[in-house]
């Protein structure tokens, strides 16, 4: 099994979304690179401790390669937004692709270079190596299953490749 971790806005979409992808065995929303042990939801909010909502992805690939799964990742977001997505503003919604494996950063920059092709604006997306992950609260884990109809800035029936 591989894992990422990536932070497309509003953790609870980004969730909802790769949990549908065969191939994904796992997802966990949480708060990744910041500088604050185990902060809370109302931590990150304000924006102080330096995290964005993210989700950690544990996939089989030989299921689906890393490349078909940020090429999906890449659909969902707007790449050239700096901290934001959808109507969501903050240095918690910036977009950013966080490695575990270093062996993967070549491919994670291929996929950044096809998607420049596709903007006219710089993409904005961080692409570094994970420093910290901590699981949210036990009440945005699946919100999206637990909550129908809660608020989502994805679309979760955009599942092609």
């Amino acid at each position: 099994m591989k894992e990422i971790v990536l932070a497309g806005g509003c953790f609870w979409g980004v969730e909802a979304y790769f949990s549908r992808i065969e191939g994904v065995v796992e997802t966990k929303v949480g708060y990744a690179n910041g500088h604050v042990e185990n902060p809370t939801y109302r931590q990150v909010c304000t924006a102080a401790t330096g995290h964005t909502e993210s989700c950690y992805i544990k996939y089989d690939e030989k299921i689906i390669s890393l490349e078909k799964l940020l090429n999906r990742f890449w659909k969902i977001i707007d790449p050239t937004l700096l901290n934001r997505q959808g109507p969501d503003i903050g240095p918690q919604y910036r977009t950013g692709i966080y490695y575990i494996d270093k062996e993967d950063l070549e491919r994670i920059l291929q996929t950044k270079k096809e998607q420049e092709k596709l903007y006219s604006m710089p993409i904005v997306t961080e692409i570094e190596p994970l420093q910290c992950f901590y699981p949210a609260e036990e009440y945005h884990q699946r919100y999206l299953e637990k909550n129908p109809g809660g608020y989502c800035h994805i679309d979760l029936d955009a599942l092609g490749e």
